[in-house]
C-alpha cells in the first residue's frame, strides 16, 4: 500500500494525529526534500527522493518515472504486503507531486494499491497567515483556467447536479459527512434528493 501523506503547509506542529501515526506505523518514508524530511524527522527518518523543480518536462518525467520504479518495488517487496508513505507538503490532492507520480504508478506499475490522507493545505494556511476570512465563492489556480468546482453544504444535491451539467460538468461525486460516522460517497450524479449539512459535491467538466 502507498499512501500519499499531507505534511502541512511546513510547520511540525500542524501535522496531523493522524499523520504522526502513520509516519510511525509506515514500514518506509519517502519524501520530496530537506523541508519535509525535517517535518517528519521527529518521528522518523525519511528517504529524500529527488524531484526536480524544473519547467523541463522531459527532466521531470525521467525523475516521476525513476521514483515511481522504487516506490513500486519497495510496494511489493515481502509480499507485497509494506506500508510505503510519501509525505507532501501541504495536502497531497493539492497541486500535488503524488498527482503526477500515480498517473505514472499507472502507467508501469498498474494495479499498485494506494490512497490519501488530507493534511493542511496552503490555500487555509494562507487563509490564516494573511488574516483573511473566505466567506464567499473563490476560485484556486496555478495559472491554468479552473475546469473543476466544489460547493459546500449541499442540501438538495440533485438541483446542483442539473445546473452543473447545464454548464457544462460531468464527473460529479458528493460526500456527506467525510471523516465523520455515516459516511457516504455517491458518484455519477447518483444523488439523493437531500443531504446533510456536512456534505460537498465535486464537479469536473
Amino acid at each position: 500500500m502507498l499512501i500519499g501523506l499531507g505534511l502541512g503547509p511546513g510547520d511540525p506542529g500542524l501535522l496531523t494525529l493522524r499523520a504522526v501515526q502513520i509516519l510511525e506505523s509506515a514500514d518506509v518514508v519517502y519524501v520530496p526534500g530537506r523541508v519535509a524530511a525535517s517535518l517528519v524527522a521527529p518521528w522518523r527518518q525519511a528517504e529524500i527522493l529527488e524531484f526536480p523543480m524544473t519547467d523541463d518536462e522531459s527532466t521531470i518525467r525521467i525523475s516521476l518515472e525513476r521514483n515511481a520504479d522504487r516506490i513500486a518495488s519497495e510496494v511489493r517487496s515481502d509480499g507485497g504486503d509494506r506500508l510505503v508513505v510519501l509525505g507532501i507538503l501541504g495536502d497531497p490532492n493539492f497541486y500535488s507531486t503524488f498527482s503526477r507520480l500515480c498517473a505514472v504508478l499507472d502507467e508501469r506499475h498498474p494495479g499498485i494499491a494506494r490512497r490519501t490522507e488530507p493534511g493542511v493545505s496552503a490555500i487555509t494556511a494562507f487563509a490564516s497567515v494573511a488574516g483573511v476570512n473566505l466567506q464567499d465563492g473563490f476560485a484556486v489556480t496555478d495559472g491554468g483556467e479552473p475546469s473543476d468546482r466544489v460547493l459546500l453544504k449541499v442540501r438538495r444535491p440533485r438541483e446542483a447536479a442539473e445546473r452543473l451539467r447545464l454548464e457544462g460538468f460531468a464527473e460529479l461525486v458528493l460526500v456527506e459527512r467525510m471523516f465523520m460516522e455515516g459516511t457516504q460517497v455517491y458518484r455519477d450524479g447518483e444523488f439523493p434528493e437531500e443531504s446533510d449539512y456536512f456534505s460537498v459535491l465535486f464537479a469536473r467538466r
